[in-house]
């Protein structure tokens, strides 16, 4: 009979022990906004963050630009994904980062139109002269915005032999 309530006991053990779910923790992702998320992520790419919202199946992506970290919750190791850059008026232009992929900007506060153009007709630029000056005026745009991004639209250069550079774009902020 002893052994007998032993066995029976000790098989309640084994089956409650394997009837319990793992705990699952949340990962925290922390955003250059300032927001934490509590997510599930999936999958860090190159350009983007895949992540769940806890009890959703529906997939979200974040790029890069906007998340600081990530502390997954499983192991408490934090993975820094990318560094916040601070844009706080015209003089900071060489700080602004151009992007051509939409995915990159996803998470970001969408701003105001930029536009980057040289002069044409009497313009003493080369083709690369005119190609730089159009970037840094675009940049100067968004960096008066205080955008450190921006996502480029449009790239035309060189109209019938006129050397002339006109850039447009979408400036980019983290709030």
């Amino acid at each position: 009979m002893k052994k007998f309530f032993l066995s029976v006991l000790t098989s309640l053990f084994v089956l409650f022990s394997f009837s319990q779910a793992p705990a699952t923790t949340a990962d925290k992702m922390l955003k250059h906004s300032g927001e934490t998320l509590s997510v599930k992520v999936i999958k860090v790419g190159e350009t983007t963050v895949t992540y769940k919202y806890p009890g959703e199946d529906a997939e979200q992506t974040i790029g890069k630009f906007a998340v600081a970290s990530i502390t997954y919750g499983t192991t408490g190791r934090v993975e820094k994904i990318s560094d916040k850059i601070e844009v706080s008026g015209k003089n900071d232009w060489e700080k602004v980062e151009i992007v051509t992929d939409k995915a990159q900007v996803i998470g970001l506060k969408k701003g105001e139109e930029v536009r980057g153009k040289t002069s044409g007709f009497l313009s003493y630029n080369s083709a690369g002269t005119a190609d730089k000056k159009a970037t840094r005026k675009l940049k100067e745009a968004a960096a008066e915005m205080n955008a450190p991004f921006i996502l480029l639209t449009s790239d035309k250069a060189d109209n019938m032999g006129i050397k002339q550079s006109i850039k447009n774009g979408v400036a980019y902020s983290y709030k």
